[in-house]
């Protein structure tokens, strides 16, 4: 190989190295973006908000008593909803688990798991 294709070779695989590293920092930047935005509490996005819209204090009032009403029914909604949603949850594993082999089961619960933990949501140990 001559000293020209070498060198091209060598400017190539540069070109693909620093591609990969901004690809990596780019993915990495992100992560700690989420990881930042979700440790901030819900005063934190309400302030936010308040300053981006220039509630003055009565909206202020009345917008966090919306906030507030909304997510109290919200919270009531899923307590009367849950017991319907496992029973939909166990259904469809019953349903998988005549499809799956035992390998294939085991390996879904995994990958279902680790996705739970990457939403930080904890193992309920049942469906999807």
């Amino acid at each position: 190989m001559d000293s020209t294709s070498r060198n091209k070779w060598q400017v190539r695989a540069a070109a693909i190295v620093i591609f990969l590293l901004g690809f990596v920092a780019g993915l990495l930047a992100l992560n700690a973006y989420r990881a930042w935005a979700r440790s901030r509490g819900p005063g934190d996005r309400f302030e936010q908000l308040a300053t981006r819209l220039q509630l003055n204090a009565d909206q202020r009032t009345k917008v966090q008593q919306i906030f507030g009403d909304t997510r109290q029914q919200l919270q009531a909604f899923r307590k009367e909803s849950e017991p319907r949603v496992k029973d939909i949850r166990q259904q469809t594993d019953q349903r998988l688990q005549q499809v799956l082999t035992p390998e294939q089961w085991q390996r879904f619960q995994q990958m279902r798991d680790e996705m739970r933990a990457r939403r930080g949501r904890p193992d309920r140990g049942n469906g999807p």
